[in-house]
Parts: C-alpha cells; structure tokens; sequence
C-alpha cells in the first residue's frame, strides 16, 4: 500500500491546474511542433523535430509525475477543522523568536507546496516537526543549520 502525502487543499487546486495546463495547452502545442518538424523532411538532422520530441519527453514525464502526486495525495483543508491552538498540518502558527523577539509567520504545508520566501515550509523541516502538535504558549527548541533557536508559539490559525 502506497503511503498518502499530506498535502493542502490549495496546493492540490495548484498542481490540478498545472494538469489542466500540460493536457490541454503545452500537450498539443508539441503536438502540433511534431507535425510541423515532420513535415520539413529528412528527420535525422532536424533540430526542431529532435527539440519537440524533448520537450514531449519532458511534458510527459510532468504528467505522470503530477497524476501521481494527486493520486497518493491526503488532501487536508484545515479550513474544515474545529479551531484550535495546537499546531498541524496546514495551520499558520506565528512565533517569537526568545534570542532577538523577532517574530516569525509559517504556514505548514507538503514537501512540494513549500516556499520559505512565502513563509510555507514543509511538514518534514525541523521546525515544523518541532512545532506539530503542541500549543499556544508552549516553547520549542529547534535545532537549524545556524544553531539551536528557541521559539514561543503565539498563536495558530486555521486559515
């Protein structure tokens, strides 16, 4: 039995859309680049036909690649769950740094959704693990790159 991923309701919208996009627009522009390369003859020495074959190649691999992530998604909308203060997957959870009081927003998403530059790191980052399942108030120790941080959890939001 195939293991689900845990992703989020916008990052599977994300990924449908992007299926959407390769089957009915890129799919039959390379299609159609085939055809166009086929018709200008001799294909041994035809760059264009050997590119569009390429990025067939490529389109089509993305497909199979994207089917099979929906396919083994678990689809969580935290939107649906019950309020709460713990931390979950897919919550927002703002934190305070203790070492500067600098304060921190993150989502936690799928390994495929995360974006630090819009504050979404993965379920498996260290400090989404560090941080699942406790609550508002609760301190955690994070072990990063740059050392051991301490962070307060100050509040979660299921949006």
């Amino acid at each position: 039995m195939t293991q689900k991923t845990p992703m989020t309701a916008a990052g599977a919208k994300k990924l449908r859309a992007e299926l959407l996009q390769l089957k009915t627009v890129a799919r039959p522009q390379i299609i159609a680049a085939i055809a166009e390369a086929r018709a200008h003859g001799d294909l041994k020495e035809n760059a264009e036909y050997h590119a569009a074959r390429e990025q067939q190649s490529f389109t089509e691999g993305r497909i199979a690649e994207v089917e099979s992530k929906l396919a083994n998604a678990q689809i969580i909308d935290v939107t649906t769950l019950p309020p709460s203060d713990r931390v979950v997957f897919g919550s927002t959870v703002v934190l305070i740094e203790e070492e500067n009081e600098e304060e921190k927003r993150y989502q936690i998403v799928g390994e495929d959704e995360s974006d630090l530059k819009k504050n979404k790191i993965s379920f498996v980052s260290p400090i989404a693990r560090a941080l699942i399942g406790k609550s508002v108030g609760d301190v955690v120790d994070v072990q990063t790159p740059g050392g051991l941080r301490t962070y307060e959890i100050v509040n979660v939001q299921y949006i």
